[in-house]
C-alpha cells in the first residue's frame, strides 16, 4: 500500500466478503479492536494487525480495510479517540476514550 495515498475503498471482492459477515462477526471485530486499543496512543495498523491476528481462523478472509473502517466507526460513536489521519492506517492512531 503507497503510504501517500489514503487507504482505497473495498474492491468488488473484498466488498462480497464484507457482506456476509453476521453481526456477531461485527461485534466480536469491533470487540477486538477495542481489546487492542489501550489508553495510550496505538498506531491503527498496529491494532489492526493484532485483530486480524486473532481473529483470522475465525472470520477468514476479512480484509485489513475493513478492520480500519470498523475502527473509524468506534471513534465516530465514541468507544475510542482519535488523533492522525485515520484515512491513513499507517498515519492515524487511537486509544480508549476517557470517559468523565
Amino acid at each position: 500500500m503507497n503510504e501517500s495515498e489514503p487507504d482505497p475503498p473495498l474492491d468488488v471482492a473484498q466488498s462480497l466478503r464484507v457482506s456476509k459477515l453476521t453481526q456477531d462477526d461485527l461485534w466480536d471485530i469491533d470487540r477486538e479492536l477495542i481489546a487492542q486499543s489501550a489508553r495510550s496512543w496505538r498506531k491503527v495498523s498496529r491494532i489492526v494487525g493484532h485483530a486480524i491476528d486473532k481473529l483470522s481462523s475465525r472470520i477468514p478472509g476479512v480484509p485489513d480495510i475493513y478492520y480500519a473502517q470498523r475502527l473509524r466507526h468506534l471513534v465516530e460513536i465514541g468507544k475510542l479517540e482519535s488523533q492522525g489521519d485515520l484515512r491513513y492506517m499507517g498515519r492515524g492512531e487511537v486509544r480508549l476514550a476517557r470517559h468523565p
